[in-house]
């Protein structure tokens, strides 16, 4: 089994996969999920933004280009600055999310894209992401919807006498799940829907956004195959912020 997230990236056969898909630019992530962020996002201008789980670091050059003064970009893998293109204000940094530390209040935004599946202690973490976000600061992320993790393993369309349908089994029953996505054996973490936006309420949160993105007609005309997410939602977008400054009482 490949542990998720710290070593699943400098797997060299998923590596070389995850490159080959991404140059394709045809899965979800550029035709469903960068669209669903970007209407998400707050403006950015100006802001201290921190992008978790962040690859090749294409989200964070885009929050740059957008005018974020800067942008700490975070991944553990040590093979994903070899896909990384330099910004002058985005700082790459190698870290593991599960133990990630910042200081206090010093973003604005939060963000993370496709990647808080393979952290093992999300509830830790959003704690951590709300004590590092100042007052009225957010939090956007992405995940696999809770729909496609819940079977165990996550085996994907299965081929029945009725045609291809998705299973949901063992909802309720949350932990690791593994998957065979471009290699054998991937681990992610499956939460229900209740846990993702409860753990943000939770930690002193307020739900801002939820969306649960599928392809447009546009989208599938240029992207035929993408139709079999519109059967069932392929990701769950959430946005949150820390509540600003209350004036009256002077604090957040």
């Amino acid at each position: 089994m490949i542990t998720a997230g710290r070593d699943l990236y400098d797997d060299p056969r998923f590596f070389e996969g995850y490159r080959r898909l991404r140059n394709a630019e045809s899965g979800i992530n550029d035709a469903i999920e960068i669209p669903a962020m970007n209407r998400m996002l707050p403006r950015v201008a100006g802001t201290a933004v921190v992008d978790l789980g962040c690859g090749a670091g294409g989200l964070a050059r885009r929050l740059a280009d957008a005018g974020a003064a800067h942008v700490v970009a975070v991944d553990s893998a040590r093979r994903m600055p070899a896909l990384a293109i330099p910004h002058p204000r985005v700082r790459y940094l190698r870290a593991d999310l599960d133990e990630l530390t910042l200081p206090a209040r010093s973003a604005d935004l939060v963000v993370s894209s496709l990647a808080l599946h393979y952290v093992a202690d999300y509830a830790g973490l959003v704690r951590r992401v709300a004590h590092w976000l100042r007052p009225g600061g957010r939090f956007v992320f992405s995940v696999e919807h809770p729909i496609c993790t819940a079977a165990d393993p996550m085996t994907g369309w299965r081929a029945t006498d009725d045609g291809a349908l998705w299973p949901v089994d063992d909802y309720a029953t949350e932990g690791p799940r593994t998957q065979n996505w471009i290699i054998e054996g991937v681990e992610k973490h499956h939460r229900q829907v209740a846990t993702l936006i409860g753990v943000l309420l939770a930690a002193g949160l307020e739900l801002t956004g939820i969306d649960e993105p599928v392809p447009g007609p546009a989208t599938l005309q240029s992207h035929p195959h993408l139709a079999e997410h519109l059967r069932r939602p392929p990701l769950l977008v959430l946005a949150a912020r820390r509540r600003p400054v209350d004036p009256a009482k002077g604090v957040s």
